[in-house]
């Protein structure tokens, strides 16, 4: 499974941003998706997840109602909506594959890095 994610950038607080994972080696009926990020001096943490079954999605409490997952199965894509950003959000944010959300990581991306601006 081989994983890359776009679309970081500079935002301005309050802005929006969308992220893009592309999956390759595998397809999005075999594997789930999750998005974590990880800011300076800090862990990584999970952010969201959509199953391979039935394309639940799931999320932290931090970003309810502010990010959303999506996926593309035509195109093996996975995304991550992110809205009413904060400085705090503020981080890497990488991509990963599981056989189910809350399983161990098989597979990470590289990461892309998102900075929200004041």
């Amino acid at each position: 499974v081989h994983l890359v994610e776009s679309g970081g950038g500079l935002v301005q607080a309050g802005g929006s941003r969308r992220l893009s994972c592309v999956a390759s080696g595998v397809t999005l009926d075999k594997v789930s998706i999750a998005w974590f990020r990880q800011a300076p001096g800090k862990e990584r943490m999970g952010l969201a997840c959509i199953s391979s079954l039935d394309g639940s999605t799931f999320y932290a409490d931090s970003v309810k109602g502010r990010f959303a997952i999506s996926r593309e199965n035509a195109k093996n894509m996975v995304y991550l909506q992110m809205n009413s950003l904060k400085p705090e959000d503020t981080a890497v944010y990488y991509c990963a594959a599981n056989r189910l959300c809350g399983n161990d990581v098989e597979a990470w991306g590289q990461g892309t890095q998102v900075t929200v601006s004041s």
